[in-house]
């Protein structure tokens, strides 16, 4: 089903009444296009004093044909405004932010992009500095609500020894290929990456394995990562298996009909994978909705068993015999009711803020092995599954966030693709909101 009030706002008869009436104003994102360049204007390129991250930014951007100014200029307009917030070593610093944003803040072209990078504050030299830096978070969040127009704010933490490693992250949030994430904090590890030989095939002779992938975010995720040169292993369980076949058949890949909860399914999906795989997508998920008062056993368990156990089962045998190979990915789909949780979902939210902890937990015990592992937590989705919501609860999930929109299946899978890219092997242990600067959650 889709956006029809989205699709008024954006005539020329909606613009009018959405105006005087004061009403949520969807606007058109700009997401991806092979043939756009990286964004649709120069970029606004500042820093405060002492910072380490604006001449490694500014060579990154002459690669990929960006055009960078260093000074606001009277009646220009940009793409992106960048400023390397890490000189900031103490609350006066702060002043720095006002005096680059504020001239600059009307001059944003419409599904811009604002970028601050900072250091993470629990490796800051002195609280002071700690301080500073941790205050940068409320101010990308509240230009993420404040500028509109479906321009996005970050906020990139990236560690001393990270700074020749923040490409792959800063060409994904430029692009239009993260329309839909907003308001997002984002950490890059210290170390080196290689960078991909081909920016707009840089999963070219990668092996990638979705789970979930018959439909919405699963085929779509199959689709982008599929463009971007991987060979897919498409797996669903049997009873979608014409979908399942259809969405393999589309991405040139390989389509695998398996039970993930079935008790011999690690070893089938080992036997299958004995050549190794390269990224591993655990967007298989399913809900069985009631109040817990109500909720019988039966849908706990069954959703606890896809959602967490089924990913912690898979990890633990790959990596236990070595299937994934040197420079590995690991994504996990979580969901903003795990951030927040969701009344009548005691047992989802459950199984997804347990993927955000398989996450975390998982991040240091991986890196020994040069395996990255992240999620994704998406929002309000136009998927088949809310197209059958009731309409009254529909339209708020649609409206309650900074882009007054639901966001697509494609939004999810290309914050996948940024995960799994090789430029990425320093991004690891982050949980990123898909969800247009939700209203709910943290």
């Amino acid at each position: 089903m889709g956006d029809r009030y989205a699709s008024f706002a954006n005539s020329d008869l909606g613009r009018t009444v959405v105006r005087r009436l004061g009403l949520p104003d969807p606007p058109r994102l700009r997401r991806h296009d092979p043939n756009a360049p990286l964004t649709p204007g120069p970029v606004l390129l500042g820093a405060a004093p002492g910072g380490r991250l604006a001449c490694p930014v500014r060579e990154l951007l002459g690669r990929a044909a960006v055009e960078v100014s260093g000074a606001a200029e009277d009646g220009a307009r940009y793409g992106a405004l960048i400023f390397d917030a890490t000189g900031i070593a103490d609350s006066a610093g702060l002043r720095a932010l006002y005096d680059f944003f504020h001239p600059a803040a009307r001059s944003v072209l419409g599904s811009g992009r604002v970028i601050v990078l900072g250091t993470a504050p629990e490796t800051c030299g002195s609280p002071r500095e700690a301080t500073a830096q941790r205050a940068l978070e409320g101010l990308v969040r509240s230009i993420g609500k404040e500028f509109g127009r479906g321009v996005t704010a970050q906020l990139v933490y990236v560690a001393p020894g990270g700074e020749e490693a923040t490409e792959s992250t800063l060409r994904f949030l430029l692009s239009g290929r993260s329309a839909y994430v907003s308001g997002q904090v984002i950490r890059v590890g210290a170390g080196a990456v290689t960078a991909p030989d081909d920016w707009a095939r840089p999963l070219a002779g990668k092996v990638a394995l979705i789970t979930g992938a018959a439909r919405g975010i699963g085929a779509a995720t199959a689709r982008v990562l599929a463009r971007d040169g991987a060979e897919v292993i498409a797996l669903d369980v049997p009873a979608a298996g014409e979908d399942l076949a259809g969405v393999a058949n589309e991405v040139r890949g390989r389509a695998l009909q398996l039970d993930l909860t079935a008790p011999d399914a690690a070893e089938r999906l080992a036997a299958h994978l004995s050549r190794g795989v390269d990224v591993v997508v655990h967007n298989a998920g399913i809900t069985r909705d009631k109040t817990l008062a109500r909720m019988d056993a039966a849908r706990w368990d069954s959703v606890l068993a896809v959602n967490l156990s089924g990913p912690e089962r898979i990890n633990d045998l790959l990596v236990e015999r070595e299937l994934i190979r040197d420079g590995g990915r690991i994504v996990g789909v979580s969901s903003i009711a795990g951030i927040a949780g969701n009344r009548g979902q005691t047992n989802y939210a459950t199984s997804k803020a347990g993927v955000i902890g398989l996450v975390q937990s998982g991040a240091p015990v991986l890196a020994g092995g040069g395996i990255t592992i992240n999620a994704v937590a998406p929002g309000f989705i136009e998927t088949a599954m809310t197209a059958r919501m009731p309409v009254l609860l529909r339209e708020a999930g649609r409206r309650m966030n900074s882009m007054a929109q639901g966001g697509l299946p494609v939004d999810v899978a290309e914050t996948v693709a940024w995960f799994a890219s090789p430029g990425s092997g320093t991004v690891s242990g982050n949980v990123v909101r898909v969800c247009g600067q939700s209203l709910l959650g943290a």
